[in-house]
């Protein structure tokens, strides 16, 4: 979605964590130790050798636990790492150890809730290029909402401890503690002249993995999952059950940006749209016996045409839902290539409440693609931040269950793709940041905006000063071929400062080429359950 668009700065940063934890396996289990090697043996001496050396003539004292574990294991901040982690590097791009606070926030992601006070942030870099972190969305209900917090407030102190500076990670966690205790957040709001102080008592938060479902056309649902954990089931079930009752003959389930999650919720999500007993996924590895996923249920009565959207930061568990749906021709699947995270990664956990997520397997569709894309002879760097023009050739040819081809060893391929890279001049607006920041002074300055705004001729004169302002170099024929862009994107910003995120996501649905490409090909994705039948049946007689 464009809101995603004006974050691919951030994304780019967080991927890394969001696909390490995305598509774990659900089974926890102790760490053991095998036979030792005589190689092993000797591997373990020459460590200790330098190790010793290290701790005995290093200039400067030698933390052990930074040393072996890495320095956020303590509390220096350093941004080296240390053996194990290091070790782990060598493997592949998933294997990775959990100190204990990373470790409690895997199983918070996991359950999908926390203690806190209910809020969606994001950081942005100000004029000075500081970072600063912006309120986006307080959840409907929370704490943050019943206090009184705005999208567009600027968090600048939590606990009077400056927020400037900090990541959202960072900020995040301070917003957090203990149920029923008060944390007190210093806010700037955009038209009030002081800044403002809110007390807010923190409360258990659940956040919805399944966190928007509505029709998006008569009888034509739409369902965006944002990552699979403990409720996604029960989330979509409920989204399907009302969508019935409205009389739904056709779904755009929407997968974008979802960096995976648990298993066995995305077998479970599987298992609404495919027949009872089609295989869904299946996994083995070295010393980890193939293990096959089916449907158990299926159907579900939901016979009707899907779309399914993916992009680049679709990765893990949406990759599994999205290749099992495509490989039994019950879904077209429209948008950009997936990421290409197909490792199973076994969670053990340690001494001290850390733990190890170990690659122990691989992920392979029903028709036998490998989901994982290849990450020998590249950088962490390129393979998280995947450069477009890098084309990665199809190693894995594979057939549909209606014959159609389909691709493996690279992520998931779309069959329809949808090219939504900007311009250089839309570019810089999203750099500049121009929209939102536009939108907050535009809120505050022009009180009562309806919910049916427009932004009319008016308006985006206001804005195209407003960019002069901010000496934003641009010529006339760059902001008249660039209009309607333009005007989409005010009108979203404007709606969502003042009418929240939930309200600016329906209007940017509205606007992206992905979900009017689903619209446009549902007739496509119903040929698609014709076909497949058709296809079997004249195997069946062969």
């Amino acid at each position: 979605m464009k809101s995603k668009q004006r974050l691919v700065w951030f994304l780019g940063s967080t991927v890394f964590l969001c696909a390490v934890l995305g598509g774990i396996y659900g089974r926890r289990v102790e760490a053991t130790t095998q036979g030792d090697s005589t190689g092993v043996n000797s591997s373990l001496k020459k460590f200790t050798r330098v190790y010793d050396v290290i701790q005995q003539d290093y200039a400067s004292p030698v933390k052990p636990d930074e040393a072996i574990f890495g320095p956020t294991y303590g509390s220096s901040g350093s941004m080296t790492v240390g053996a194990i982690p290091a070790m782990l590097r060598t493997l592949d791009p998933h294997s990775n150890f959990f100190n204990p606070k990373d470790f409690a926030k895997l199983e918070e992601d996991q359950q999908g809730k926390y203690f806190g006070v209910g809020m969606t942030i994001m950081t942005r870099l100000n004029q000075a290029s500081h970072l600063i972190t912006i309120v986006v969305q307080p959840m409907p209900d929370s704490p943050a909402q019943r206090a009184g917090l705005r999208p567009g407030d600027i968090i600048t102190k939590v606990d009077n401890k400056p927020a400037e500076g900090l990541n959202v990670v960072q900020v995040a966690a301070l917003l957090k503690g203990q149920r029923g205790t008060q944390v007190h957040v210093t806010v700037d709001r955009e038209s009030v002249p002081k800044p403002m102080q809110f007390t807010i008592t923190r409360a258990e938060i659940t956040a919805p993995s399944v966190d928007q479902a509505f029709m998006i056309q008569p009888h034509v649902g739409y369902i965006h999952i944002s990552k699979f954990d403990e409720r996604t089931n029960s989330g979509l079930t409920a989204a399907l059950g009302k969508f019935r009752a409205e009389g739904m003959k056709a779904l755009i389930l929407d997968l974008r940006d979802n960096p995976g999650g648990l298993l066995q919720e995305a077998v479970e999500v599987s298992d609404h749209f495919l027949e009872r007993h089609q295989l869904i996924v299946y996994h083995y590895g070295r010393n980890s016996e193939e293990r096959r996923y089916f449907a158990v249920r299926g159907g579900r009565g939901n016979p009707y045409p899907m779309v399914v959207l993916i992009n680049g930061f679709t990765a893990s568990a949406a990759e599994i839902v999205t290749g099992a749906l495509q490989d039994h021709d019950r879904a077209l699947v429209v948008g950009q290539p997936s990421f290409g995270k197909g490792l199973v990664q076994t969670v053990y956990p340690l001494a001290d409440h850390a733990g190890l997520a170990l690659t122990t397997a691989r992920y392979y569709t029903p028709s036998g693609r490998l989901i994982q894309r290849d990450y020998s002879n590249v950088s962490l760097w390129d393979y998280y931040n995947h450069p477009e023009n890098v084309k990665i050739p199809h190693t894995q040819v594979r057939l549909t269950d209606g014959g159609r081809e389909v691709y493996g060893g690279d992520g998931i391929t779309p069959d329809i793709e949808v090219n939504t890279k900007l311009n250089p001049f839309q570019t810089q607006l999203w750099t500049r940041d121009v929209f939102f920041n536009f939108a907050r002074a535009y809120a505050a300055n022009h009180p009562g905006i309806p919910q049916d705004f427009q932004s009319s001729g008016a308006v985006t004169q206001e804005f195209k000063r407003y960019l002069a302002a901010q000496k934003l170099e641009f010529t006339d024929k760059d902001f008249q071929d660039n209009l309607e862009f333009i005007q989409q994107h005010i009108r979203e910003q404007v709606i969502g400062v003042v009418y929240g995120e939930g309200q600016a996501k329906k209007l940017e649905l509205e606007d992206d080429p992905a979900v009017e490409k689903a619209l446009e090909n549902m007739p496509q994705a119903a040929q698609l359950l014709v076909n497949v039948k058709r296809y079997i049946a004249s195997r069946s007689k062969n």
